[in-house]
């Protein structure tokens, strides 16, 4: 838990200066990060600008008080926490803050066990959600990013190759022969082909550049971000090659790799549709001239 604690962002916002360095202390000796805001316009400023875990308000500031903040933060920055603070709490009810979407209210003067207490269950439930949410996106057999996961990816990295005008390509693979081996074989032997697969995808790519999924049974989609035509197919060959290497009786690869780039003429869900269409005929187009091989679409 403390490495957890270690690693948490918190923004305390108060104008006061003298309680705005109180707490701040405070928190920074429970082993947070700290990072301080006289008023919610400064606190959004911090926001803008760096990733925070937290955020610790007083209700009553001028300008933009503590509720006009909280509802900026859950429209724009919804990763962040906010818990409320305030010496005046007949102004706003815990009922009324929690209504607002704070997920705390803590009164001042601040308690110094009460706040340790609510940081800490604050940051062991971020912690919860994180773990839930990874595996809500992780596939349960290969521990790779699952079909929900590709799902939310696909459009948001065609977007932002589109608008950052770096290439983008896209590879849908296929196990060949996979049912006759799983008939042969069994489950487990063929889920051994889909996990080793799994691995050979992990380490033929890009670590934290390039993203690899399993769509479902023996369908799996690699999406490589500032790669060219020519880099994606040397990618996807290795792929190719390291599969065989692994020997898995007839099973061999068919690919299909495509380059997504945008077609404003359309919708943005028509051309995204139309790009993973490209990949999947590029796929069967490989079965079709003989399995165990590549075809790009550029």
């Amino acid at each position: 838990m403390e490495e957890v604690k270690n690693t948490a962002i918190i923004l305390i916002v108060d104008d006061d200066e003298l309680v705005r360095m109180t707490i701040s202390v405070l928190v920074g000796s429970l082993g947070y990060h700290c990072l301080v805001a006289g008023d919610g316009i400064e606190a959004l400023a911090v926001l803008q600008s760096t990733p925070v875990d937290l955020v610790l308000s007083d209700i009553v500031m001028p300008g933009m008080d503590g509720l006009e903040l909280l509802a900026q933060i859950r429209e724009k920055y919804k990763a962040t926490d906010v818990i409320i603070s305030t010496g005046f709490h007949e102004k706003a009810s815990y009922a009324e803050v929690i209504k607002a979407g704070a997920i705390d209210f803590i009164k001042k003067p601040i308690d110094q066990a009460e706040l340790e207490a609510k940081l800490a269950r604050a940051i062991r439930e971020r912690g919860m959600m994180r773990e839930l949410e990874m595996q809500s996106r992780q596939d349960g057999l290969t521990s790779i990013l699952n079909r929900r996961s590709f799902d939310e990816s696909f459009p948001n990295e065609v977007e932002r190759a589109f608008r950052q005008e770096y290439p983008l390509m896209l590879a849908i693979i296929d196990v060949d022969n996979f049912k006759e081996y799983n008939d042969q074989n069994g489950h487990l032997k063929g889920d051994e082909v889909l996990i080793s697969l799994a691995h050979i995808l992990k380490e033929c790519t890009r670590d934290s550049v390039d993203l690899c999924f399993r769509l479902g049974g023996d369908e799996f989609a690699v999406l490589l971000p500032q790669a060219t035509a020519n880099q994606g197919t040397e990618i996807v060959q290795r792929i190719l090659l390291s599969f065989l290497e692994r020997n898995y009786g007839t099973t061999t690869l068919s690919i299909g790799l495509v380059s997504c780039q945008r077609d404003k003429s359309v919708s943005r869900a028509e051309d995204e549709m139309a790009i993973k269409n490209r990949a999947d005929m590029a796929m069967y187009e490989a079965k079709q001239s003989g399995k165990n091989c590549v075809v790009t679409k550029v």
